[in-house]
């Protein structure tokens, strides 16, 4: 008996313990034959290319789970090409059949994947809630008057009721992001240019990124993995650069004061609030922050030239093809038309300005979390006013790729009466994609909500992300190094974190090392004497910079084991003590910062 939703680790136990693939597929056919929403597939895959999808996997690697997604079965957003299918974004006058696929289903379907269909979309991927398609508005799995959240909205509700494993959306505004808080799953949005946009239709090209929805972090997480990777044909693609961040004392920036807008929904803010608390009882430190410089360049995405890249994606259609349009796609699409170059290079002035005020607030914070959608709405209250409702889905998330960051959206649980679910994102800088996934995959396990619509199931333990402690070193500095000091930055700039301030143990020794720039101390063990210790800072950073880090320190010093005044050891800067003879020692001063003080007077 399978699970209502078919998360892939589920699937994988199941085929481990002899469930037959063709068994699985019977069970799909099924599935999406009674489905109570007409409006998720555009192009279904039939049942008899299905099974034959199956009998070629089955030909070419017969041991069930022999590759890393095989016989799991996904779900594909219809501006995402599949060889043979058409590629419609939701307007059938622009139809085309491609010979290949996209790079991202090519590498889904080498990894053993089933395609199960192509799936509904607000018109050439332009809205937030999923009513924009002459295909028809696909529904909230847990209330159909509800909007499903777009513009990926087939692709959300055919994860959450259990037709498909997984599905790719994609995410320009935050279509990746809103159809997954609406229906209790889990979206991970990639940072731009990691996951390559061939054989995708696009928005706004230089900021569209390819999104999975799942169950888990875990699924969806596999999955990005699975379709990550540089592609030279994608002229925005890049080659990764892993950003780490910690997972114990995680700081958190949250909404503060006029920044909490939920246009007067209070279940969600209630909700969000709840959220701040779970981070808070798994570790994390909670920081208000300015939510304003985001805020503003969110704005710019849909109110700035920004839009006028949706119509370079579509401008020789429109010329040919307006009445084909949905009303509130062509307006918004024709709106790029008031816009000039110059309006395009004020646009990257103000969003460059705006980063700088970003970055001046990432500077006490590691990640963010944000409400997903500050609300949501009916069908029929969005369409009686589409553009102004539409906007407020995206307060929160409109940002993330003018940012370059990393985000994942996680379940937040329901309302006080059951009815309808909210969700909060984490967003880490850009290349944190797999730093994000262990702490988002905590708050998800914590909450209980089960996945998708069932929301009794448990999450299966062969989906957690492990935690990512490993991955960071800790290194105590007592010199040039220190907070505010010549060589502080070599810790910050890769992302490292000030642990505490503390003491040495007391039989340590402190000299002014000759000739050096900028200034640098010696420390010394000198078992035997007693000294009230000297003053140091323990600093954690990731492993790969550690490394770095060390291969540059100049002789004499070295790293070994400091003690510190708890009887801790951490790795540390200590001294040769041939370098110190005749050196100046400072030991009384208690410390380097005092030293350099007693110069200024």
């Amino acid at each position: 008996m399978l699970p209502q939703i078919l998360d892939i680790a589920s699937l994988k136990a199941a085929y481990a313990s002899g469930l037959p693939l063709l068994d699985l597929v019977e069970e799909v056919i099924l599935r999406m034959q009674a489905s109570e929403d007409p409006a998720v597939f555009i192009t279904p895959v039939s049942p008899e290319d299905l099974r034959a999808a199956a009998k070629a996997l089955l030909a070419r690697a017969p041991e069930p789970n022999s590759l890393p997604l095989w016989g799991i079965p996904f779900a594909v957003k219809d501006n995402i090409d599949v060889s043979g299918f058409p590629t419609t974004a939701a307007c059938p006058a622009y139809a085309y059949t491609p010979e290949q696929d996209a790079t991202v289903v090519a590498r889904l379907k080498e990894a053993g994947a089933l395609v199960i269909g192509k799936t509904n979309l607000d018109q050439f991927a332009t809205g937030l809630n999923g009513t924009r398609s002459p295909y028809g508005a696909p529904r909230s799995v847990f209330d159909s008057a509800y909007v499903s959240g777009g513009s990926s909205s087939g692709s959300a509700v055919a994860v959450a009721s259990g037709l498909a494993s997984f599905s790719l959306g994609t995410d320009t505004a935050g279509s990746g992001r809103v159809p997954a808080a609406f229906n209790n799953l889990v979206g991970v949005k990639p940072t731009p240019g990691l996951v390559p946009n061939v054989g995708v239709v696009p928005a706004c090209r230089s900021v569209d990124v390819v999104t999975v929805f799942a169950a888990t972090v875990g699924d969806a997480t596999s999955v990005r993995k699975v379709m990550d990777g540089y592609d030279a044909q994608d002229p925005f693609s890049r080659k990764a650069e892993p950003t780490a961040l910690p997972f114990s004392g995680l700081r958190i920036g949250v909404l503060d004061g006029a920044e909490r807008e939920f246009f007067g929904n209070s279940e969600v803010a209630a909700l969000y609030d709840a959220a701040i608390e779970r981070a808070r009882s798994l570790g994390a430190t909670i920081v208000p922050f300015d939510y304003a410089p985001f805020r503003q360049a969110a704005e710019l995405l849909y109110n700035g030239p920004w839009v006028a890249e949706r119509l370079a994606a579509v401008k020789d259609f429109l010329d040919t093809n307006a009445d084909d349009f949905d009303p509130t796609v062509r307006k918004i699409i024709e709106g790029a038309k008031a816009y000039s170059a110059v309006d395009a290079f004020e646009g990257l002035y103000k969003l460059g300005a705006l980063g700088q005020k970003a970055k001046a607030e990432w500077e006490k914070l590691d990640i963010l979390m944000l409400p997903t959608s500050p609300t949501t709405y009916t069908v029929e209250d969005m369409q009686a006013n589409p553009i102004v409702k539409n906007s407020h889905f995206g307060r929160y998330t409109n940002f993330a790729n003018l940012f370059g960051y990393a985000a994942i959206a996680i379940p937040a649980g329901f309302d006080s009466k059951g009815h309808l679910p909210a969700g909060v994102t984490l967003f880490g800088p850009g290349f944190s994609d797999d730093a994000l996934a262990p702490f988002a995959d905590a708050m998800h396990r914590a909450l209980g909500v089960g996945m998708g619509k069932d929301r009794q199931a448990a999450l299966p333990e062969a989906s957690k992300v492990a935690s990512p402690a490993s991955n960071w070193a800790q290194i105590v500095v007592v010199g040039a190094h220190l907070t505010g000091m010549p060589l502080n930055h070599e810790l910050t700039v890769p992302g490292g974190r000030l642990i505490k301030a503390c003491k040495t143990a007391g039989d340590y020794r402190l000299y002014v090392l000759p000739n050096t720039t900028p200034p640098k101390p010696g420390l010394i063990r000198d078992p035997g004497f007693s000294g009230a210790g000297l003053d140091v800072e323990v600093w954690s950073i990731p492993y790969d910079a550690f490394g770095r880090f060390v291969a540059n320190i100049p002789s004499p010093l070295g790293i070994g084991k400091v003690t510190l005044e708890d009887g801790s050891q951490v790795s540390g800067f200590l001294c040769e003590p041939f370098a110190v003879q005749g050196a100046r020692e400072v030991t009384d001063l208690g410390g380097w910062r005092a030293y350099i003080a007693s110069l200024k007077k």
